[in-house]
């Protein structure tokens, strides 16, 4: 096998502040190694004048906390030991790269990082070093090209996988012509359990390293909930282009254009991995069919009419059920109902749930995954209301609850229901889906709450019968937010997370906060269990639930 792919530039320069030396930084760059004019992205590489003035200008900075470069150093921590790692710092060499830029070298494949990129020690001749290579397996031998360094780790381009790992490679599984080049997906050569295998693996080192909880107060991770669908799932895509170079803008001004075919430099599609550039994309196949039916013309016509682009245009395409049923009494069968690919930002979407429906403007948020949805949202409620416990709680409180999933999919469980949401777009959304699912009034009510007193809204609710349920952006909650919650004291708290790493921060403090304050009380982690909204990539979603004993 001999594959011509990069790992990802965009990245943002790996290390982290767990075991450091401090090397303040006053000009925000990321601190990575790297040519300002990459020849790996297609431009000429920088003169040694060049080179050097860029390393006496080079400072030195820690990642953003959570961010991807700190949850990828404590990979590379955990790769190469901690006394290596304190060797290091304390000799000043955690930048000395062993690898000139675009040299080629053969190693073996470690383990993967959370973030879905392969992990190799250098060789043996070579200092202590970590090689980070997308589209690799462990112990599998592969050969890559050496394009940017950072603190004790370099990425590479994967130019070879020498000997593949035929327990774990199966590469007929591959259903993607852009796999390789694409951005957007690791896993399609992997089975589908192996890649739940991994995702679990990555939630137990997110508690591992960033929850700063003792291993007896977290639980064993529960095997991952796969998704129904591993293929044909995405329900919302965002390809991009960018205009006409001024040249090819000047010769068409003149014209001089060729305009009958496609222009070679015109891309529409996604991110190309390990380049500042776009891949020219036709089809998606973890996209919705009806998204992938869209594209095609969507491209045409962008074809058709490039020449009237002034700048760049990321697309919007989702999939949406056209028509609500006219009677909200009857639940149709998929096959009768039509979807539709909405492409205008304000234009209404609709999705069904089982048997809710949801509407929301074309740029809100909702979940990518529907077929996920029925699954992850029983469990939530079941672990609200255990089968061991006789009775649960009688109040919902549901912060950032968007347009009301959660809220009106767990309505007919509780007495009353209260979503909370700093955006008032969301809180009309989610508004609107109540009135469209025909709850009772005052069943449940969707407030706008103040991020400074965000549970003032329910505070008449009583704790010890409320569960609140979280499911807040990848930043995570924050400490004000955590103080409320842990003043508020309710009995359950379900805390869904796109990004483990700030829950496992957030399920932390929460459970620290309230040990402290909370007068003999305190949070038990109950519970911890990964779900795959998005199947062969690396991204794990994860439910945590907490007790208040």
């Amino acid at each position: 096998m001999s594959t011509r792919i990069r790992s990802p530039t965009s990245d943002p320069a790996p290390l982290e502040k767990k075991i450091r030396l401090d090397h303040p930084a006053m000009d925000g760059s990321d601190g990575a190694i790297e040519d300002t004019n990459d020849s790996a992205l297609g431009v000429p590489g920088p003169s040694k004048k060049a080179s050097k003035k860029s390393k006496k200008k080079q400072k030195h900075i820690l990642p953003e906390p959570y961010s991807t470069g700190d949850v990828l150093w404590r990979d590379v921590v955990a790769l190469l030991g901690s006394d290596v790692v304190e060797h290091a710092l304390q000799n000043g060499t955690e930048w000395a790269s062993p690898f000139d830029h675009r040299e080629e070298v053969e190693v073996e494949v470690s383990t993967l990082s959370s973030n879905g990129d392969a992990l190799a020690r250098s060789p043996a001749s070579h200092p202590p070093w970590v090689i980070v290579a997308p589209f690799a397996l462990p112990r599998e031998r592969i050969r890559v090209r050496v394009y940017r360094s950072s603190r004790l780790h370099s990425f590479a381009d994967l130019v070879e996988v020498i000997t593949p790992n035929p327990d774990l490679r199966d590469d007929s599984r591959v259903k993607c012509r852009y796999f390789g080049k694409c951005s957007g997906c690791q896993y399609q050569m992997l089975s589908y359990d192996t890649q739940l295998g991994i995702k679990r693996d990555v939630v137990i080192k997110a508690y591992q390293n960033f929850s700063n909880l003792p291993n007896e107060s977290i639980p064993d991770v529960l095997p991952t909930i796969a998704s129904p669908l591993q293929y044909g799932y995405r329900t919302k895509i965002t390809p991009h282009f960018e205009a006409a170079p001024k040249k090819a803008r000047t010769q068409a001004e003149s014209g001089s254009a060729d305009f009958s075919d496609k222009p070679n430099w015109l891309k529409i599609g996604f991110n190309e991995i390990g380049r500042r550039t776009v891949l020219d994309i036709e089809e998606c196949p973890i996209s919705t069919p009806v998204l992938n039916a869209a594209l095609g013309p969507i491209r045409e016509d962008i074809i058709k009419n490039i020449w009237s682009y002034k700048k760049g245009v990321s697309l919007l395409l989702r999939d949406s059920i056209e028509h609500l049923p006219s009677d909200m009494s009857a639940i149709p069968a998929p096959k009768d109902e039509k979807h539709v690919c909405i492409t205008n930002h304000k234009e209404t979407v609709r999705e069904r749930v089982n048997s809710t429906y949801f509407e929301f403007p074309g740029h809100s948020f909702f979940q990518n995954n529907n077929s996920v949805l029925v699954p992850l949202t029983s469990y939530v409620r079941d672990a609200i209301f255990p089968s061991s416990k006789l009775s649960g709680p009688t109040h919902l409180v549901d912060a950032y609850c968007g347009s009301g999933l959660f809220s009106l999919m767990l309505a007919p469980y509780f007495e009353t229901v209260a979503g909370i949401e700093l955006s008032a777009e969301s809180i009309k959304s989610a508004t609107e889906n109540a009135v469209i699912n025909r709850l009772p009034e005052g069943k449940c009510s969707f407030l706008a709450g103040d991020a400074a007193n965000i549970f003032s809204t329910v505070s008449h609710f009583p704790p010890d019968k409320t569960a609140l349920i979280i499911d807040p952006p990848r930043k995570g909650s924050d400490e004000p937010f955590i103080q409320q919650l842990v003043r508020f004291a309710c009995s359950t708290v379900i805390y869904v997370s796109c990004n483990v790493h700030t829950q496992a921060r957030d399920v932390g403090m929460i459970m620290e906060m309230m040990e402290r304050e909370g007068g003999g009380r305190k949070y038990v982690l109950e519970s911890l269990r990964g779900f795959d909204l998005f199947p062969q990539t690396a991204h794990v979603e994860s439910v945590a639930v907490l007790r208040l004993v």
